[in-house]
């Protein structure tokens, strides 16, 4: 980042370089152009053994993870987890943007370890460094309905992602796998067949949701932290959805409109379970649920599409 930018003013500078970026495949997987032109320097990245790797598909409870994380990590201190947006705290690392604008491995080089790191990348495609140095992982998946309507409202705002297009022909793509990281069934089961031999912490958004308090205390224990009840307590609060979209370091507003139109939809728009009935008619729910059975046949994954 050019001196004395802020993110935000980055982006700002870049302006008409920014653009809806088209999907390039990379080993098999879309990933957004700019992403795959680097894509030689995100292999090669060798993070510390002390670096934890925040992994989920894109809109699955990414943000609400890092700010859980980021929180237990400075003991509940909220004052200390605004002190830069989510994307400067916890890098995104595979993300490429035109200059001014600092690609995820450029913050990462400005960082030392121990550093937080989220990725959307499926299992395959992260570099091999952190399973070589035994880094901590924690995934979180979320039902595939609720995810593809999170997703088809981001794909609409997000001015980088390809034109997600009608809500009909998206929950085609969505079940070819042709969006941005590319398909959800390959991303939930690849790292779930891996949970357990490679120390992975495999959540779901829906436990999350259930019952916050629970999955913070999983969290803290997989980072071998010991937090008061109280804090924990503050934690649960404090990464609530209504507070997180109020909360100017979270909620993603310090990224400016050629980027997110927010007046499209807003990053944070309902972090639900369940609002995919708002959406999937009774035919095109029937055609998913039958593709969903064809897909996911071999995999045990308990996931649910209401609480």
């Amino acid at each position: 980042m050019e001196k004395g930018l802020t993110y935000s003013e980055a982006i700002e500078k870049a302006g008409n370089k920014l653009c809806r970026f088209p999907l390039k495949s990379v080993r098999g997987v879309p990933l957004m152009e700019p992403i795959a032109q680097e894509w030689d320097s995100v292999w090669a990245f060798c993070p510390d053994p002390s670096d934890l790797l925040i992994a989920t598909y894109p809109k699955a409870g990414t943000t609400w993870t890092q700010e859980i994380v980021d929180l237990l990590l400075h003991n509940g201190d909220a004052e200390a987890c605004k002190r830069a947006p989510t994307a400067v705290r916890i890098p995104f690392l595979e993300i490429c943007s035109p200059p001014p604008i600092p690609s995820g491995l450029d913050l990462l080089n400005t960082m030392s370890p121990p550093r937080v790191i989220k990725t959307h990348l499926p299992i395959q495609l992260v570099p091999e460094g952190f399973w070589e140095n035994k880094c901590k992982v924690i995934y979180v998946a979320r039902n595939a309905k609720d995810n593809m309507v999170s997703y088809y409202h981001f794909d609409r705002m997000n001015m980088t992602q390809p034109e997600p297009g009608p809500w009909e022909g998206y929950i085609h793509k969505f079940m070819k796998g042709e969006l941005g990281w590319g398909s959800w069934y390959d991303h939930v089961k690849g790292y779930w067949e891996e949970r357990e031999r490679r120390n992975i912490l495999y959540l779901f958004y829906e436990d999350m949701k259930e019952n916050p308090r629970r999955e913070v205390e999983r969290i803290m224990q997989y980072l071998d932290l010991s937090l008061s009840d109280d804090v924990i307590e503050c934690i649960v609060e404090l990464t609530s959805f209504k507070v997180m979209k109020d909360n100017p370091m979270a909620n993603y507003t310090f990224i400016p409109k050629p980027v997110f139109d927010h007046s499209i939809s807003p990053f944070m728009r309902k972090g639900e379970v369940g609002d995919w009935v708002n959406y999937f008619s009774s035919a095109q729910s029937q055609l998913f649920d039958e593709d969903y059975e064809r897909q996911m046949k071999t995999a045990n994954i308990p996931f649910r599409t209401k609480i």
